[in-house]
């Protein structure tokens, strides 16, 4: 969140976080000659077919008719922002066995290369090719490996590349089977109106339906899935299959649950079944102007407190104060303030600290960071009469340690300890204290393709650093949510990059919250989806705001969408949301600057 104008910074830690991804194993290989079996993999390499078989990022990928090196087509892919226009597909390969790669390129900066060999991933790529030049490389598969990733891209900033004639030549992969029934299934967290489950990942399956009482209610990339829409106090059975492209194996055997009475997870706090979150420009003023606390509209059902800052980076001694009456002339009294915090908190309204911002970098790099953290945000808490916490970590915050790449299991101290905090502040307010948390995209959904500093170290060790955040502390979570904005192009579970500024981007960025995700690409490491009532979705209030202001007509279909799995565009969701909690903005003082437009759209949608 941010003091003033939006700053855009995520594209370069994107593509530096990527880059170092690629720049690991990039040598070129002396092909061998192909064996008398080997055969050509590759589907569709050619592009005669359009992109039939291939995945391509965003719009980058176009099929032409010139030029071509081979045919009538070939690939044209255009790197656009942090995009850079990576085309793929997956193919079937035999384990312990040897394959060549190779693809006809023109253009600057072209990549080739394979991903999930078992071995040694590998890639290679020209720096300028005027005429076409073909590119090669070879690899080995690991003793279990049946498929691969073949790609090629571009780099950023660069203009359009072109490919033709892609080939994968080994030795052909064994005939897809349909996966065996999936077995370890368990409930992981029940509430009133869901339940999560885990079971064994599958070797082989590309996905899992999930069985409620016989029905298919919802679909799994992974090994975890949250059944939402159900009835408190109430007794289900649940199964879950596995699938590929060859069919659907049996249902697992069966799992009962019965759902809670109400409330359950991150303590009973009390809030609307659908809640409006906004953050206050408390300590500061900026251009939307200053706004008092008893100004602030009934609409608004949690108020953040921008912000409590830290007196130094890693002293974990928080301060807040009102603004001075020098930068806002109208601010209230001390006494005023904390009057009207009791008339919003009388009238069943959530009022907490929020922690960090753009500005308030926060380090609790030490235990006795730590300490001083409990220490002083509960003065604050105390002196204002605060409901609860929110996390708004922002910037160099939280990082990962070189080695630190299990979420489930953290070592890098400003993770332990942050961790550490929460809990203690948790149990000495009890089951009322509000937990919300505000991360950037690049903390938490980037964590599908990158986490911390990565297995060849040189990526950007902040990227998905709030996952072990998130998870260890989703029991006492009430309320997560990313800022769906000052973003660059994100991969959803589609494997497809979504912009900001639409509603495909809140769709793909929620929903990867609530299905859950394998971490960095890890199918042994996965997220596990939240309930849908600790979600609701960050967005800017007006384009002054944030970079991504998304018009009401868009956020309406983004609800729509989430809840009722209607207006989903070509994105579709893993489940039908209907408990989802609500939204979240910055800011209340900028919606007010924009005539009350966010605040006015969300009572008009749910009907308040």
């Amino acid at each position: 969140m941010e003091r003033t104008g939006p700053t855009v910074r995520f594209s370069g830690l994107l593509a530096a976080a990527t880059a170092a991804v690629l720049a690991a194993g990039a040598l070129v290989a002396t092909a061998p000659a192909a064996g008398a079996a080997d055969v050509d993999l590759a589907r569709n390499g050619g592009f005669e077919s359009g992109l039939d078989g291939w995945s391509c990022t965003a719009a980058s990928g176009a099929v032409v008719s010139t030029p071509v090196h081979g045919g009538t087509k070939a690939l044209k892919a255009t790197p656009a922002g942090s995009d850079n226009a990576k085309c793929s597909q997956t193919l079937t390969v035999k384990p312990n066995s040897s394959y060549t790669l190779s693809a006809w390129v023109q253009g600057s900066y072209v990549y080739l290369g394979a991903t999930g060999t078992g071995t040694t991933d590998v890639s290679t790529w020209t720096q300028s090719s005027g005429a076409w030049k073909q590119l090669t490389t070879t690899f080995r598969t690991g003793p279990s490996t049946t498929s691969v990733s073949v790609y090629t891209h571009g780099w950023y900033g660069t203009p359009a590349h072109y490919v033709d004639d892609l080939t994968l030549v080994g030795p052909g992969g064994d005939p897809v089977v349909i996966p065996a029934v999936p077995a370890g299934l368990k409930t992981t967290a029940i509430a009133s109106s869901s339940v999560a489950l885990s079971w064994n990942a599958v070797s082989g399956a590309s996905g899992y339906n999930v069985y409620r009482g016989g029905a298919k209610v919802a679909t799994a990339t992974g090994p975890s899935a949250t059944v939402t829409g159900l009835t408190p106090s109430t007794a289900y059975s649940f199964q879950v299959s596995a699938t590929n492209a060859a069919g659907e194996s049996a249902k697992s055997a069966a799992v009962t649950a019965t759902t809670t009475a109400g409330g359950g997870g991150g303590g009973d706090t009390k809030l609307p079944a659908r809640a409006l979150v906004g953050y206050l420009h408390s300590s500061f003023a900026n251009g939307s102007g200053y706004t008092r606390m008893a100004d602030v509209p009934d609409s608004w059902d949690v108020i953040n407190l921008a912000f409590g800052e830290p007196t130094s980076v890693t002293s974990g001694d928080i301060r807040f104060a009102l603004c001075p009456v020098a930068e806002c002339p109208n601010v209230e009294s001390e006494a005023e303030f904390k009057a009207a915090i009791k008339a919003k908190q009388a009238a069943g309204k959530k009022v907490l600290i929020s922690i960090g911002g753009q500005n308030g970098q926060v380090q609790l790099a030490s235990t006795a960071a730590r300490d001083a953290f409990v220490t002083s945000v509960s003065k604050i808490i105390d002196t204002y009469g605060l409901d609860g916490l929110d996390i708004d970590f922002e910037g160099h915050s939280l990082s990962l340690n070189t080695g630190d790449t299990d979420f489930r299991s953290p070592t890098s101290p400003v993770i332990v300890n942050l961790i550490s905090a929460v809990k203690s502040l948790k149990a000495k307010y009890g089951s009322d204290f509000v937990l919300t948390m505000a991360p950037e995209t690049f903390f938490v959904q980037l964590g599908y393709q990158f986490y911390g500093s990565g297995p060849w170290g040189g990526q950007d060790p902040r990227a998905g650093a709030y996952l072990p955040v998130i998870h260890a502390l989703r029991d006492d979570l009430t309320l997560l949510h990313v800022q769906d904005y000052n973003s660059g192009p994100i991969m959803g579970l589609d494997n497809q990059y979504h912009t900001m500024g639409g509603a495909d981007f809140h769709i793909a960025m929620t929903d990867m919250l609530l299905a859950g995700f394998p971490v960095a690409g890890d199918t042994t490491k996965v997220f596990p989806g939240l309930r849908p009532d600790q979600v609701a979705i960050g967005l800017p209030a007006s384009t002054q705001a944030g970079n991504g202001h998304t018009t009401p007509a868009e956020v309406n279909k983004a609800l729509n969408c989430l809840i009722k799995k209607t207006d989903c565009g070509s994105y579709q969701t893993r489940g039908t949301w209907s408990d989802l909690r609500g939204l979240m903005t910055w800011s209340i003082n900028w919606d007010r600057f924009n005539s009350w437009e966010f605040s006015r759209n969300f009572d008009a949608y749910f009907g308040n």
